[in-house]
């Protein structure tokens, strides 16, 4: 059977959601996690449906990519398919020919599987190693300790403060209140959870939302942020433990980040909180 490139548009991004929910496990290198769709809804459903691509083989899918911006696509593969020639030779014509509507002409990254054949295929095409990501993973079979500052889920009324940390967190953040509603109507949110820490005067000081893949599966931290104001004093730290606490509650079996490596503040932050790095990973870049 033919490998068939395709687009889910929305009635199929909750089957996209459910197939890399099965993907996640905590052996798994870095890969699309279902959050990372989950956090890209903040745009909207129709929105989300497309940047997405499928790879399927007689209806089943064997890769989903996500178009995260202008000329990035994050790809992840089927455990069993991650060294399969036939799958790996389509992805790469499909992601290098601009007519195939996955990437445009000129510079583009490819973020997929460290491991993966593709990734081998990509290099011997003149892809080249981009900077590198630091993942980290915290294990949840034990409890976690109280983050000793106060935390507040953040619902549909908190949005608009939720909304706020998150740009005074990221310099060139859009986020706002519409946009958190748009995310919470995605169905990767019924999974999640949105945190707020306080300090003592009662002010927002970091945020950060929580994806589980399902019971016994690695969860997503993303994103985490610091209010600019309110740096220095561990509340990345604190933000960081409640976010791995309510990954537990929510049945997860380890919390998982990814971070670029020059940004070593934010690695010591997420150690700090009991998360361990991981191999460094890398994306493969092709030039204008």
């Amino acid at each position: 059977m033919a490998i068939v490139l395709g687009e889910p548009g929305v009635d199929g991004l909750s089957g996209v959601v459910g197939v890399l929910r099965e993907w996640q496990h905590d052996r798994a290198p870095m890969q699309l996690h279902p959050g990372d769709l989950g956090w890209f809804w903040r745009f909207g459903a129709e929105a989300t449906a497309a940047a997405v691509r499928t790879w399927s083989r007689d209806g089943r899918i064997l890769a989903v990519g996500l178009l995260d911006g202008p000329g990035l696509l994050r790809l992840t593969i089927a455990p069993e398919a991650q060294r399969e020639e036939e799958l790996a030779q389509q992805l790469v014509e499909d992601v290098t020919e601009p007519e195939r509507g996955v990437l445009p002409e000129g510079k583009a990254n490819i973020e997929a599987p460290m491991g993966a054949l593709v990734q081998d295929l990509l290099a011997e095409g003149g892809w080249n190693t981009d900077e590198p990501w630091t993942p980290l993973r915290r294990d949840l079979t034990e409890p976690v300790k109280d983050p000793g500052v106060r935390i507040q889920v953040a619902g549909p009324e908190q949005a608009h403060v939720r909304a706020a940390v998150q740009r005074a967190a990221f310099d060139r953040s859009s986020f706002t209140e519409e946009r958190w509603h748009a995310m919470a109507a995605g169905s990767p949110y019924a999974d999640a959870r949105c945190l707020v820490a306080y300090d003592e005067r009662g002010d927002a000081v970091a945020a950060v939302t929580v994806w589980s893949a399902g019971p016994g599966s690695p969860g997503l931290l993303e994103p985490m942020g610091v209010h600019r104001e309110h740096r220095g004093h561990g509340y990345g730290k604190a933000i960081t433990v409640a976010a791995a606490a309510a990954l537990r509650e929510l049945g997860s079996s380890s919390a998982i980040v990814c971070t670029p490596s020059s940004n070593a503040g934010a690695v010591a932050t997420y150690r700090s909180a009991g998360f361990r790095p991981l191999p460094e990973v890398r994306d493969r870049y092709r030039d204008a």
